[in-house]
């Protein structure tokens, strides 16, 4: 008989095998990395453009780009792009994040011929119309007023801009910044950052020699854009940790958004780093959960990560709790990270992190646009595929006494900035 009170056996995750792109050229140079696994007739084609020409007088330049990229070229309109694409049963999707814009096509195979010019035609012959650049700022604005009335936004937005400063990071947006866009400026953006020397494509699915010729027959060509460009460079505050604290004298909850500049994917502690966190906050069974939420019930959810970006790392904590427990929260989150500093993680804890890490790696390379994700990791960072191998290796063997060394290193209450918007 199954005896249900006992949980069951768990055995260490061993192989773990990643699908590596096999590498390409359009005859233009553009780098193309291909993920070719699976029988199913779909792929996926990201076509990803480092941001450029940081300027803190326009922050909202590539931020607008990416928004509107897909609402007019000079041969199609926004309804027809739309059109077309839903015709063939495709999806167009634009990603915006502070170091990269992406457009992503969706597709059956057999339908690349068809849908794939109407992309070179975004990538190429985009125009902004006024029109649908005045909606645009206007939903922002309208967005952005009601984004501002949540604590959990506005202390999010907050903690960026104390860390980052006046950054592609942590720019501090606000309503005057969608009046300043202009057309002019949206249009000398877009031809500097979109061109094949700033380019990478990266594609997953089923895609062989006959697709990747129909890709480099449409893309492999010149391109409309040909503007300099120089890449982003930013130098940020010197923060030595800080209270900020914004009242809002009826909250109910209040928001806390904490952490600190850290170090990013390139550093060699950042495996071990990404474990520790796990134990402390990065998942479901970690220590503030079950000290905050199960344990005091401050909380439905709490969390804290370690994101890497490509001119830097940091480390977040974020929650809402009930503002009558706000500063007992805080003393609570205070009190987790200085035993991480003093005090060894068991083994059994260490044990379950290990497991659940591995099995989270293995489980989340489910297909080819998964394998490719991962790619993207290293790629960007300027990594390989060694990284992983180091990582596996970090999850399987870590020692308690070393991830010690690490909260004393990196995790310091007295270093990180800490915001609470509600009541504290």
């Amino acid at each position: 008989m199954l005896n249900r009170t006992n949980a069951p056996a768990f055995k260490q995750v061993n192989d773990i095998n990643f699908i590596k792109p096999t590498a390409n050229n359009l005859a233009n140079g553009i780098p193309v990395y291909t993920v070719n696994a699976g029988d199913t007739d779909l792929v996926r084609i990201e076509f990803i453009f480092e941001n450029v020409n940081w300027d803190v007088r326009k922050p909202l330049q590539a931020v607008a780009v990416n928004g509107l990229i897909n609402n007019g070229t000079k041969t199609l309109t926004a309804k027809e792009i739309a059109e077309k694409v839903d015709y063939y049963g495709a999806f167009l999707q634009t990603d915006y994040s502070a170091d990269h814009t992406t457009i992503t096509l969706y597709s059956l195979t057999k339908h690349l011929p068809s849908v794939l010019p109407i992309v070179w035609s975004i990538l190429n012959e985009s125009v902004f119309p006024q029109q649908e650049l005045d909606i645009y700022k206007q939903n922002q604005k309208q967005k952005l007023q009601v984004s501002l009335q949540k604590n959990d936004y506005l202390a999010r937005k907050t903690f960026a801009h104390a860390i980052f400063g006046h950054t592609a990071y942590g720019s501090d947006i606000n309503l005057a910044d969608y009046d300043q866009l202009q057309q002019q400026d949206l249009l000398a953006y877009y031809q500097a950052a979109f061109q094949p020397k700033n380019c990478t494509v990266i594609v997953a699915g089923k895609f062989v020699e006959a697709d990747f010729k129909v890709l480099n027959q449409i893309f492999g060509g010149e391109w409309s854009n040909s503007a300099t460009f120089a890449k982003s460079s930013f130098e940020f505050p010197t923060v030595n940790g800080e209270g900020i604290y914004i009242e809002k004298p009826d909250a109910l909850q209040s928001a806390i958004r904490m952490g600190n500049l850290s170090i990013n994917r390139t550093h060699v502690d950042f495996p071990a780093l990404q474990i520790l966190n796990c134990v402390f906050g990065g998942y479901f069974g970690s220590r503030l959960m079950n000290n905050i939420r199960e344990d005091k019930g401050y909380t439905y959810g709490i969390g804290s990560g370690i994101a890497s970006l490509k001119q830097a790392g940091y480390f977040f904590l974020a929650t809402e709790v009930g503002a009558d427990v706000c500063s007992s929260a805080l003393t609570e989150i205070e009190k987790e990270i200085n035993l991480l500093r003093t005090d060894l993680i068991g083994e059994e804890e260490l044990d379950l992190v290990r497991n659940y890490m591995l099995g989270s790696l293995l489980g989340s390379l489910e297909n080819a646009f998964s394998h490719a994700d991962k790619f993207k990791n290293i790629y960007f960072a300027g990594l390989d595929f060694d990284y992983y191998d180091n990582y596996i290796n970090t999850v399987k063997n870590v020692t308690a006494e070393h991830l010690k060394v690490m909260a004393n290193q990196y995790l310091d209450w007295n270093a990180m900035t800490r915001v609470v918007v509600g009541k504290k």
